[in-house]
């Protein structure tokens, strides 16, 4: 038997080792809605953790590591929401999926700001932070191209609704923190309404009007 296989306490090691990793990044999730990005230490997620050093570099090459793999876990929470929404108005026009996806996503930093906060917080003074950001809005915008491209009229210019799609993923991002911040002082509901009009405005050459 090998020693991934061996049982302790009925879980195998490879179990515990994928609980412990787990475990390090629901720490350093907490921490950092608490008291933001720059507060997640080795030390610190550990002793909060009930973990070692040792079992940290099990799992992370460096805090680096750590930081964006808590970064991936909620994008890709996010993410999830956002097309399970979409795919539960697949059946309707393209613009009223938008429409559902900003409010999914609205409402869920208005009910989660702490959450929120990892994603549409400050990042600056982490290069490897600003760069998932830069990835995120880039990934953001192959997503919706993807989705939006059924509904494209004829003969698009790829390289001008790239540009729109890319203005739009990037704008929103810049509102979210804005409304966080409290620059952006609106409720959600007049914030949704705001983000709608501004996907209809930079849509507007790209779809088929059907």
């Amino acid at each position: 038997m090998t020693s991934s296989a061996r049982r302790y306490g009925g879980k195998t090691a490879d179990q515990r080792r994928d609980e412990r990793r787990n475990a390090l990044v629901e720490t350093a999730v907490e921490i950092w809605q608490e008291q933001g990005w720059a507060a997640v230490t080795m030390r610190g997620v550990c002793a909060r953790a009930n973990l070692t050093d040792r079992y940290f570099y099990e799992s992370f090459a460096n805090r680096d590591d750590l930081l964006t793999t808590t970064w991936d876990r909620v994008r890709d929470e996010t993410l999830g929401m956002v097309l399970g929404t979409v795919a539960e108005h697949a059946d309707r026009p393209p613009l009223e999926q938008l429409d559902a996806a900003l409010d999914v996503i609205v409402r869920h930093i208005e009910a989660e700001p702490a959450r929120a906060q990892i994603l549409y917080g400050d990042h600056s003074g982490s290069a490897v932070l600003e760069q998932r950001r830069r990835q995120s809005v880039q990934q953001a915008s192959d997503i919706m191209i993807d989705l939006a491209r059924p509904f494209l009229r004829a003969g698009v210019d790829e390289l001008a609704f790239r540009t729109a799609v890319l203005l739009g993923i990037g704008g929103f991002v810049e509102i979210m923190l804005a409304w966080r911040s409290g620059l952006l002082d609106v409720n959600a509901d007049v914030l949704v309404d705001q983000l709608a009009a501004i996907g209809r405005s930079l849509s507007r050459d790209f779809l088929r009007p059907d």
